[in-house]
């Protein structure tokens, strides 16, 4: 399985690096725990994550499912271990810097979005490919992207499914800068953001927080039923085998 790598490149900043090259590092179990229990115990003023290697993330690790039990491994990958992960992120009272060193699809990119300032490198494609799988998202996923880019940004990644590259990412607002030394702006830019009072950033992050109302809890309840019963229909199962086959999708829409 993947890891999380910690280090310290500046003085009041951690790094957190996804580790998992062999499969451009994929989100398995491994990678999110091991995030969950580095940002748990992180010491910083900010906090970089970032990917070993030329990407930053491929995803989830839809291909080590296994097809008797579909449906109840992607469950238990795509919420319990991804939600913690994410919810984990976002309980981090300081700024948090995305360092895109290469592409990040799906749950890579959510990670990302999940983070407060995004840094991307000139070649990076970015997308979201639940439509290609048969997947209903999160609605708490969803949420992140319209408070990042807007309804109607969102609506084009999700409903698309085309990966945009960097330069129509910054355009979105997608990420923040594009530049050709991620590691090393992420790193400075954490830096200064580091040298900053921490009362007025971690009061502003938490204002930041609040300003997003919750959802009625019936609503909430029906959401999470429609991407439950999307983990079980067979356009899903069909979307999982296209994609180890290397094939297009032969979809029923049931």
């Amino acid at each position: 399985m993947g890891s999380i790598v910690v280090d310290a490149p500046s003085d009041g900043v951690a790094r957190l690096t996804i580790s998992n090259p062999a499969k451009r590092n994929a989100l398995d179990r491994g990678v999110l725990d091991g995030l969950v229990a580095a940002l748990r115990s992180v010491d910083a003023r900010c906090v970089i994550l970032t990917g070993e290697g030329e990407v930053f993330s491929a995803g989830y690790d839809i291909g080590a499912l296994s097809p008797e039990h579909l449906a109840e491994e992607a469950a238990e990958l795509l919420t319990h271990p991804f939600e913690a992960a994410v919810s984990a992120l976002e309980a981090v009272e300081v700024p948090v810097i995305a360092a895109l060193g290469g592409h990040a699809f799906g749950g890579g990119l959510e990670l990302a979005v999940t983070c407060d300032l995004r840094v991307c490198a000139p070649g990076a494609r970015l997308g979201m490919p639940p439509a290609r799988l048969g997947v209903v998202y999160s609605h708490t996923g969803l949420r992140r992207f319209v408070d990042a880019i807007g309804s109607a940004r969102t609506r084009e990644l999700f409903l698309t499914a085309r990966p945009v590259d960097a330069v129509e990412a910054l355009s979105w607002g997608l990420v923040n800068e594009v530049v050709a030394d991620v590691a090393g702006r992420a790193v400075a830019l954490a830096a200064e953001i580091a040298s900053l009072s921490p009362l007025s950033l971690r009061g502003n992050k938490r204002v930041l927080r609040a300003l997003v109302p919750p959802l009625d809890p019936a609503l909430e309840a029906e959401l999470h039923a429609l991407r439950d019963a999307a983990f079980r229909s067979q356009d899903f199962a069909e979307g999982v085998r296209a994609f180890i086959e290397k094939r297009a999708p032969e979809w029923r829409g049931r």
